[in-house]
């Protein structure tokens, strides 16, 4: 589990390096402008890392599901190095899974306007810009978002039914609650991020003002990252004890 916590930490935090330094140079300069190639770039891989993130919340949750549900097998199933292979695996999906939709939005012509009406480079407000046919790119986004999303969002609900099947048949309720509770900060970052997601880009076009989408959005690429060690930390036993005992320790220090 902290292996993988490990790279979900590493991922947060490449993920918004993608838009945040551009985002505070833009607010310290006031200089908005940002080359066509930067702007592709920062596409590909704010779509590669999520991606990564939808591959890599899977595995988590498969990990989740053998702790709980097959536990005298966990340590064969999810040993080290099946857990290194998943991992490079999810971090090599999310960086060919980005290729089509970048390289599809790089050959869209912007001739009417090029002032983005976002705070990065977002699939959506590129494709407003485009005054050419912009099917195609639709189409992958469509066939990328049932492949990737829908698929890693049923394995996901998969592996908690069979969590949740297991819990429910724990007869004492503390052993119900100490079950599940290992899954409690996993489940609560996969809710947000799909909630999140299906909302963003998973809705007809038409349905959201670029405006609306930009204070979603803000929530998505730097609150819920934010929100993760939090969610992690606060929901896990060994982490509060050992804030507990070092909050002790300060006080047993200043004679409180």
């Amino acid at each position: 589990m902290y292996f993988f916590l490990c790279n979900l930490s590493s991922l947060d935090i490449v993920y918004t390096s993608v838009t945040c330094p551009k985002l505070i140079s833009i607010f310290t300069t006031s200089n908005g402008r940002i080359s066509y190639v930067e702007c592709i770039l920062q596409l590909y891989f704010f779509i590669a890392f999520g991606s990564t993130e939808y591959f890599l919340l899977t595995v988590m949750s498969y990990d989740r599901y053998v702790a709980v549900c097959k536990p005298l097998y966990y340590p064969v199933v999810m040993n080290q190095h099946v857990c290194i292979y998943v991992a490079i695996g999810s971090w090599l999906g999310g960086i060919v899974a980005s290729i089509p939709i970048a390289s599809v939005t790089s050959t869209l012509d912007y001739c009417s306007s090029h002032l983005i009406n976002h705070f990065f480079c977002d699939i959506n407000a590129l494709i407003h810009l485009a005054c050419n046919d912009t099917t195609l790119i639709h189409v992958v986004i469509f066939i990328q978002g049932v492949v990737l999303v829908l698929t890693s969002f049923t394995l996901t609900l998969i592996s908690y039914l069979q969590i949740l099947s297991s819990v429910m048949r724990i007869r004492t309720s503390r052993g119900k609650y100490k079950t599940f509770s290992t899954c409690g900060s996993h489940l609560t970052v996969v809710s947000l991020f799909y909630i999140m997601v299906f909302v963003l880009y998973m809705r007809p076009p038409s349905s959201m003002s670029l405006n609306q989408a930009k204070i979603l959005t803000t929530l998505y690429v730097y609150v819920i990252p934010l929100l993760n060690p939090v969610v992690y930390s606060f929901r896990n036993e060994s982490v509060k004890e050992a804030l507990r005992k070092k909050f002790k320790s300060l006080l047993k220090d200043k004679g409180l």
